[in-house]
């Protein structure tokens, strides 16, 4: 039996606490007091009593720093940076769940849904420079009447995909976003999503339908969704849309995905970028009130 202080992932010349503070920045005191406060790192402990951690976790305390320099508090970051992996069949609304427990979930009508896409589209827009813009229509027929405003969207943005179970009822536009066919048992089959990932603007909307709405008319029926601008949250968004995407034969760049693997630019600025937001959503609101 493992004795319960051993983790048999970290061999025992793992990394010291004095190695891991010099490789991350982080000095051994801090370490220390996350551990204390947080359970974060985690170290394996040698039969000395000395720390020793896994090379893990030097990316793990890298990705705490990183959203803390994007404006995320300690405690959140760490619940983040802790969270499962990805699951092998990605959901947009439960990775930002998952990765993000703060984001408080709200049941909102299909129509509200609308005016949120809208005013994350407008906005980001218009202040991004060559945004990444990801949507999930569920289906291709549910898209149609956005196609017109994807193509314009698509010619602004450095790269623009959109999300759909066919596309049977959509004509091609060779000058539209990449669409990306999601198979029978694709999560996003579900989900409504938007994402606007760039260095200026960052948002995102994610929402999955509640079930046993047979019946409900179209613009009525209730999904749970969260919102967000916070640049960490949308980059991971953005990370799990572009996975979905590569999954179903579309191809993007390298020199994108390099960048989605990244963390985000810390140029956008969240309250600006929340009350610009927030003046849309209202104005879209009252107008399909």
């Amino acid at each position: 039996m493992t004795p319960p202080d051993v983790n048999p992932q970290v061999p025992d010349d793992g990394i010291t606490i004095g190695e891991l503070a010099r490789r991350t920045a982080v000095s051994p005191a801090v370490l220390r007091m996350w551990e204390a406060r947080h359970g974060f790192p985690t170290p394996h402990r040698l039969a000395s009593g000395h720390r020793r951690y896994a090379e893990a976790d030097v990316d793990r305390v890298r990705q705490v720093l990183r959203r803390k320099d994007a404006g995320t508090r300690l405690e959140v970051a760490i619940a983040e940076t802790s969270a499962p992996p990805v699951p092998d069949r990605p959901s947009i609304f439960a990775e930002l769940r998952r990765r993000h427990p703060t984001l408080a979930p709200h049941r909102l009508r299909k129509s509200t849904l609308i005016a949120l896409s809208w005013a994350i589209e407008d906005e980001c827009c218009a202040v991004a420079d060559r945004p990444v813009l990801f949507g999930a229509f569920q289906r291709g027929a549910f898209y149609r009447p956005s196609a017109p405003r994807w193509a314009e969207l698509a010619r602004v943005a450095r790269s623009a995909v959109v999300f759909a179970d066919d596309w049977d009822a959509v004509e091609d536009d060779p000058s539209g976003p990449l669409r990306a066919t999601l198979g029978p048992d694709a999560p996003l089959r579900r989900e409504w999503a938007v994402v606007c990932d760039s260095s200026e603007s960052t948002a995102c909307l994610a929402a999955w339908e509640v079930p046993g709405q047979v019946g409900v008319p179209d613009r009525q029926r209730v999904f749970e969704a969260v919102w967000t601008v916070d640049p960490s949250a949308v980059r991971d968004a953005a990370r799990v849309a572009a996975g979905v995407a590569g999954a179903a034969g579309v191809s993007l760049p390298a020199p994108l995905l390099e960048d989605l693997a990244g963390p985000p630019s810390t140029g956008a600025a969240i309250p600006a970028g929340a009350n610009a937001l927030l003046n849309r959503v209202v104005a879209y609101v009252d107008r399909l009130s």
